[in-house]
C-alpha cells in the first residue's frame, strides 16, 4: 500500500512569494478538509493579514486509480466504476461511458432508451445543483435552504432507486440503452415533482436573492473574466457564469438533445453569485427539458437488439438456452470491440465530462481516460481568491462546485 505523505510548508516554498520566504506573508493551511465537505481537499494559502496573497490547491488525497482499474476489466464491468467518479453526477458518469462504448461499437440505441436517459441526466443536473446550493448556503450560514434542498433531493433519490433499485451509485444507463426499463410508478412520481420544484425553487430564491448577507458574502467576490475561463479550460456554470453561453447540449448535442427545447442561461458580473444565478437558472431549463420528455416518451424497447453487444432481458433466460448461455459469455468473458479509439462528451452539472476510449482489439480497454471538469475548474482558485479575505475562500470554493472524486481519479 502506497505511503500517503503529507507535503510540507517547507517544500512548498518554492511555490510562493518572495514575501513568503522572507517571513513577511504567513503560510496556513486550510485543510485537508473532511470528506463529508466540499471534499479531501488542501489549500496553501498565503496571507497578509486576513488577505489572501496566493492560493495552491494540493490535490491527490482521495485517488483511488479508477482509470488503471478499469483497464483491468472487460467493458461492461468497467461501467461499475464509472458511478464513483462523481458521485453527484453517477447517472451522467455511466452516460459518457456508453455513449463512448457505442461509438467504438457502433452500437444503435432506441428512442425510449435515449429519452428515459435525458429525463434521468436532467434529473442527475438538478440533483447535483440541489446539493450545491444547500451546501454553498450552509458555508455561509444559511442553514433552513440546506434542510429545504436535502428535502427536495429525496424525491429525485426516490425516483432513482424506483428505476434502478439504488439511490446514488445506479449503473442504470448501458452501453446499447438502459438496464431495465422503468417501472409504471416512474411516470406519477416525475410529474408529481415537475409540479412541485417551481414553488421551491421560488421559495429558495425569496430566500437568498435579496438577502442582505448573502448579498454581502457573494457579490463582487472570486471574479473570474471569460477570457481566463477560456486561459484555464473552466467550463459549465463557472464559464457561463462569465458571460459565455457555451454548453455541450447545445455545441455538441448527444442523446437528442438538439430535439430540446431550452435556453442557456448566462450571467457576466462572473462572481460568486452570478454563479448561483446560472445554477438556479439551470435547474429551471432542466425541468422544461425532463416536461418535453415526459410528453413524448415512446414505448418500445430499452435495449439494442444486437446480440453480439448486448445481453437478453433476464425474462428470456428461463425460457431459452441459447439466451442463457449467451448472458453468460457476454459477463464472464465480454466482447471483442473493434480496434481504435474514441472520445465522447455530455455537459455535466460541472462542465465538460468526457472520455476518452482506445480498444485493442480485445475485451478490456486499452486506455480510459476521462476529462473531469472539476480538475480545471479548481486550478483558477489561485485566480479567484487573490485579494480577498480568507473567509471569502469558503464562498468562493463553494461556488466551483468541486468534487474531488472527479478531480482524483
Amino acid at each position: 500500500m502506497t505511503e500517503i505523505r503529507e507535503v510540507s510548508v517547507d517544500e512548498l516554498r518554492h511555490l510562493v512569494s518572495d514575501r513568503a520566504r522572507s517571513g513577511e506573508t504567513m503560510l496556513l493551511n486550510m485543510g485537508p478538509q473532511h470528506p463529508s465537505t466540499h471534499g479531501v481537499l488542501r489549500l496553501l494559502l498565503e496571507l497578509d493579514g486576513e488577505t489572501v496573497v496566493s492560493c495552491i490547491p494540493d490535490i491527490g488525497f482521495l485517488h483511488t486509480g479508477v482509470e488503471k482499474n478499469m483497464e483491468s476489466k472487460n467493458y461492461q464491468q468497467a461501467e461499475v466504476m464509472t458511478d464513483r467518479l462523481d458521485y453527484l453526477n453517477p447517472i451522467g458518469n455511466n452516460l459518457v461511458y456508453s455513449l463512448a462504448v457505442e461509438k467504438l461499437l457502433d452500437l444503435d440505441v432506441p428512442e425510449r432508451a435515449q429519452v428515459i436517459r435525458v429525463i434521468l441526466a436532467e434529473l442527475t443536473r438538478i440533483n447535483s445543483h440541489l446539493v450545491w446550493v444547500g451546501t454553498s448556503a450552509l458555508d455561509l450560514g444559511a442553514m433552513s435552504l440546506f434542510l429545504y434542498a436535502m428535502r427536495e433531493r429525496e424525491l429525485i433519490l426516490d425516483i432513482f432507486e424506483m428505476c434502478a433499485g439504488q439511490r446514488m451509485m445506479t449503473t442504470y444507463v448501458r452501453p446499447g440503452g438502459l438496464w431495465r426499463d422503468v417501472p409504471v410508478e416512474f411516470e406519477a412520481a416525475v410529474r408529481d415533482f415537475l409540479a412541485l420544484m417551481p414553488a421551491r425553487l421560488d421559495e429558495y430564491e425569496r430566500l437568498l436573492n435579496n438577502n442582505p448577507l448573502f448579498l454581502e458574502r457573494t457579490s463582487q467576490i472570486g471574479i473570474i473574466s471569460k477570457e481566463d475561463c477560456l486561459r484555464y479550460a473552466a467550463t459549465g456554470p463557472v464559464l457561463r457564469a462569465a458571460g459565455m453561453a457555451y454548453d455541450l447540449r447545445k455545441a455538441r448535442p448527444y442523446s437528442g438533445y438538439e430535439t430540446y427545447d431550452f435556453d442557456i442561461p448566462t450571467e457576466t458580473a462572473g462572481d460568486v453569485r452570478a454563479r448561483y444565478l446560472v445554477r438556479m437558472a439551470e435547474m429551471r431549463q432542466s425541468l422544461r427539458i425532463i416536461q418535453q420528455g415526459m410528453d413524448r416518451l415512446p414505448y418500445g424497447p430499452v435495449r439494442s437488439n444486437n446480440r453480439k453487444y448486448v445481453p437478453p432481458p433476464r425474462s428470456e433466460i428461463g425460457v431459452s438456452m441459447e439466451a442463457l448461455i449467451h448472458h453468460f459469455k457476454l459477463w464472464t468473458e465480454g466482447f471483442s470491440a473493434p480496434q481504435g479509439s474514441v472520445y465522447a462528451t455530455i455537459e455535466s452539472p460541472r462542465g465538460e465530462l468526457g472520455v476518452f476510449l482506445e480498444s485493442d482489439g480485445g475485451p478490456k480497454p486499452y486506455r480510459v481516460h476521462f476529462r473531469t471538469p472539476t480538475f480545471p475548474n479548481l486550478q483558477i482558485m489561485p485566480l479567484l481568491s487573490r485579494g480577498h479575505f480568507v473567509a471569502d475562500v469558503v464562498a468562493i470554493i463553494g461556488s466551483i462546485d468541486i468534487v474531488l472524486g472527479d478531480a482524483d481519479r
